[in-house]
C-alpha cells in the first residue's frame, strides 16, 4: 500500500473547503482534490463531514459508511489507489452546509492538532494496522441503523476520524486511542442516545 502524504488535518479541511465554490460538491471531487493515494485523508474527511453539523442531512451517516467500509477494504487489500463506485462518486454535498461543517470543525481540529506527532510508528504498519482496520470496517456495518439513534452515528464517525488523524500523522498512540474509545462505543451511544 502506498504511503499516504503526511498532512496536518487542518491541510485537509483547508483542500476540503477550496472545493466549496458552488452550490454542490461532487464526493469525486473529493477525491480529485486529496488524491487518489489519500486513504487516511479520504476516510478522515467523510468521517469529520458525518461528525459535524452537516450530519443532519438525511442518509448521510449511511452514505459515510459505505465509503469508510469501502476505503478500509481497499487499505487491507493493499491497494496503491482509491476506487468508488459511480453511485457514491456522483452524489453531491450542500456546499453551504459542507462550509458550515468545515467551520465548526476548525477549533477541535486545531485542539486536536496540538497533540499530535510521530510516536509508535510500528503500528501503522503491517500486520499490526490490520486489527484495527478491520474493526473500523465492523463498525460500518452498524452506521445505517445508528441513524435511528440520536448522536449514535456521529460518535462512531468520531472514532474513525480519530484513527484517520493518526494514520495520517503517523501517530500510532491516536489509533491506540481511538481503538479504546472504540470498545467503548456501545455504552456511549446507551448513554448519549437513550440516558443522555
Amino acid at each position: 500500500m502506498a504511503r499516504a502524504k503526511t498532512h496536518s488535518l487542518s491541510d485537509v479541511l483547508d483542500q476540503l473547503e477550496s472545493l466549496a465554490e458552488g452550490e454542490t460538491v461532487a464526493v469525486q471531487d473529493v477525491v480529485d482534490k486529496l488524491g487518489h493515494q489519500s486513504f487516511a485523508a479520504l476516510m478522515l474527511v467523510f468521517a469529520l463531514i458525518a461528525v459535524s453539523p452537516a450530519s443532519a442531512i438525511p442518509g448521510l451517516t449511511a452514505t459515510v459508511a459505505v465509503i469508510v467500509f469501502i476505503l478500509a477494504a481497499q487499505m487491507i487489500l493493499g491497494r496503491d489507489s482509491v476506487w468508488l463506485p459511480g453511485f457514491i462518486t456522483r452524489r453531491q454535498l450542500s456546499a453551504s452546509k459542507l462550509c458550515k461543517g468545515i467551520g465548526w470543525l476548525r477549533k477541535p481540529i486545531g485542539f486536536v492538532e496540538r497533540f499530535l506527532g510521530q510516536r509508535l510508528t510500528w503500528l501503522l504498519h503491517r500486520p499490526w494496522l490490520l486489527l484495527p482496520l478491520v474493526l473500523i470496517l465492523g463498525l460500518t456495518l452498524f452506521m445505517p441503523m445508528m441513524e435511528l439513534i440520536p448522536t449514535s452515528g456521529s460518535i462512531a464517525s468520531a472514532v474513525i476520524a480519530l484513527f484517520a488523524a493518526g494514520v495520517l500523522a503517523r501517530d500510532g498512540a491516536v489509533v491506540l486511542a481511538s481503538m479504546a474509545l472504540l470498545a467503548t462505543l456501545p455504552l456511549a451511544i446507551w448513554y448519549f442516545g437513550f440516558g443522555g
